[in-house]
């Protein structure tokens, strides 16, 4: 098999932490493995671009193993709060971990699937994935990254020839197995699993490895996990709110403790700024509405507090939690003044800033992409009335980070509205022509490298 011999660096770390947190599983035999997706560049980086596209297959669709990591899939076991409610009775249950790598950076990077099969925890369901599904999380992880949003890649998109019935797409639809490259897999859910057994010895295993493996921590100190994940899911909920992006779901088991971004469900962009705008049509009382997610992922983090409590302290745990709310103040203007081309001054300049540009956004309800686009590192044009020059005011105090030199500031901005999304599926369930979709990945990515 032609894997990078310079960039593959297989692993198999989450084997130490023994059976009591996974059980191995067999992939479904699907009918058939049509390869509709691969992302050479996420790939590039674990060192797989090389596979040609029959091994990719075999190992992103028939779950072949890769060499020198995980000999047979694992699906994880974890618990979580679902929309504040508690549930014992989850774990992966349409997807599994299967390789481990290290990236360039020497990060720890789960292959992990959607879509792949019934495991122990499937419960009622098939263990599968729509390919709309599939097309729709690709769309997400690109937007995201391309965003400055830490966030899974989807790395592998494979029809699998089966029809699926499904209560919200029209159906019988086609099928798909999914294949991410995350930074790690380890959740909220996982440790409160843990707590919820009163399994010390666990909590103190799973707290020292996921330090030592995803991140970059020596020891097994609960509290210098909690710092980290309060840290890092901060910077999170900033970034989604700079990047108008809603969720959906923000279960304690779909958030990781990397603060990375993963599991794509009704997640949708806010045409406007809202903070009442919903992704999932479910969610009846907002609980994940776009303003509210800071608040969502604190009460999450809150739950690996109370669930560490088990081997730490209280007091501990409580004054490394309540940073989460200092660490977000601190982090939106940052994500925001990113996206908006501008350097940072000093924190009150940077929180006034961001206040004007809320404020504006949400008086006027001007689109929020044109409105980042029209003001990356430049004045707003004169079609932005007298009612901006607040925000033309309060740029003006912000140096410029990046030049407008792309190409892609020549065109128009790029967004990814729930009706743009319609209209890519639409060509792709119609007359199978992946052109648009291709297409619209190569104007994101242009976006990205712009904002970079």
């Amino acid at each position: 098999m032609p894997v990078s011999p310079q960039a593959y660096a297989p692993a198999a770390p989450i084997l130490t932490l023994g059976p009591g947190f996974f059980d191995p599983v067999e992939a479904a035999e699907f009918p058939e493995t049509r390869l509709r997706f691969r992302n050479d560049r996420a790939a590039a980086e674990v060192g797989l671009d090389t596979l040609t596209d029959t091994e990719w297959t075999r190992h992103m669709g028939r779950f072949a193993p890769l060499p020198g990591t995980l000999p047979q899939p694992l699906a994880l076991r974890y618990h979580g709060h679902q929309f504040r409610h508690y549930n014992p009775d989850i774990g992966d249950g349409r997807g599994f971990t299967f390789a481990q790598l290290r990236d360039g950076r020497g990060r720890m990077m789960d292959l992990g699937t959607k879509g792949s099969g019934q495991t122990p925890y499937s419960r009622f369901g098939d263990g599968r994935l729509t390919l709309k599904g599939a097309v729709r999380e690709i769309l997400a992880t690109e937007m995201l990254e391309a965003l400055n949003v830490p966030t899974s890649r989807t790395l592998s998109v494979i029809e699998t020839g089966e029809a699926l019935d499904r209560g919200d797409e029209p159906s019988p639809t086609r099928s798909a197995v999914l294949v991410r490259l995350s930074h790690g897999h380890i959740r909220i859910g996982s440790f409160q699993r843990l707590a919820y057994l009163r399994d010390e010895d666990g909590m103190r295993r799973l707290t020292g490895y996921t330090l030592a493996t995803l991140l970059n921590e020596t020891g097994d100190d609960p509290v210098r996990l909690l710092e980290q994940v309060v840290a890092r899911t901060a910077i999170l909920a900033a970034r989604y709110m700079a990047a108008g992006f809603v969720h959906g779901v923000l279960n304690t088991d779909n958030i990781n403790v990397t603060g990375e971004s993963f599991d794509y469900g009704p997640w949708r962009f806010a045409p406007v700024w809202d903070p009442g705008f919903t992704a999932a049509y479910f969610d009846h009382a907002g609980l994940y509405a776009f303003g509210r997610q800071p608040e969502a992922i604190g009460w999450n983090v809150a739950q690996l507090a109370a669930s560490l409590r088990l081997i730490a302290e209280s007091d501990p745990l409580i004054a490394a939690l309540d940073q989460f709310g200092p660490a977000f103040q601190a982090a939106l203007p940052a994500a925001i003044l990113w996206r908006l081309g501008r350097r940072p001054v000093d924190a009150a300049t940077d929180r006034a800033t961001v206040r004007a540009v809320e404020q504006a956004l949400r008086e006027t309800a001007a689109p929020i992409d044109p409105f980042y686009f029209d003001a990356f590192a430049t004045d707003l044009p004169s079609r932005y009335g007298t009612g901006w020059d607040a925000v033309r005011k309060a740029l003006a105090a912000h140096p410029p980070r990046a030049e407008r030199g792309h190409s892609y500031w020549a065109n128009t901005p790029c967004s990814l509205l729930i009706e743009e999304v319609e209209a890519l599926w639409a060509p792709i369930a119609e007359r199978d022509d992946w052109a648009p979709l291709t297409a619209k990945i190569d104007a994101i990515r242009a976006m990205g490298a712009a904002l970079a």
